[in-house]
């Protein structure tokens, strides 16, 4: 049991840095800009570390069945970035000005967003009635990551994007 919870400590760090890095790569790759890398992965990045801040509060210790949760939560959150960001910067990208091109990307894609986290999160949020605390804590911990990264993209995201994308503004 000792060789295996070193085994897993060991491994944590890296998984993580293979899940954001393919993750950062592939944003990279696809918007071609740092300022929406950082749109997208800042929001990931607090909500993973928030969720290994809940499994301290929890109790939920780090084993080999937990390991691949908080990557999961980032492989899932990640999308509801990517769905907004992507619509804002075709709007931006078309001439339109920051607060109209984000209004169209929540028009477009914020219903099905906050849809997608609402419905994952009931759906793993059963988990808790099990019986089996294993199972009731990875419900609980993967409610948290997907409701939390869902709100990371609705409200963090567009904050940073407008800070980051300050020309976009209108000259009234």
């Amino acid at each position: 049991m000792a060789a295996t919870n070193e085994v897993v400590e060991a491994s944590q760090f890296p998984i993580l840095v293979w899940v954001f890095g393919a993750v950062i790569a592939l944003c990279l790759l696809t918007f071609r800009s740092l300022r929406a890398l950082v749109c997208i992965i800042l929001p990931l990045a607090i909500v993973s570390y928030l969720g290994y801040a809940l499994m301290v509060y929890l109790d939920i210790g780090l084993k080999t069945s937990t390991l691949p949760v908080v990557a999961l939560g980032v492989g899932i959150g990640v999308d509801y970035g990517i769905y907004i960001f992507a619509r804002l910067q075709t709007a931006l990208k078309a001439g339109e000005y920051f607060e109209d091109a984000m209004y169209m990307a929540f028009k477009d894609t914020g219903s099905a967003v906050v849809f997608t986290g609402l419905t994952l999160t009931l759906g793993v949020g059963t988990w808790l009635f099990s019986d089996l605390k294993f199972q009731a804590d990875m419900g609980l911990l993967l409610m948290f990551m997907f409701l939390v990264n869902m709100l990371g993209a609705i409200l963090l995201l567009p904050a940073m994007a407008r800070w980051l994308y300050r020309h976009h503004t209108r000259k009234d």
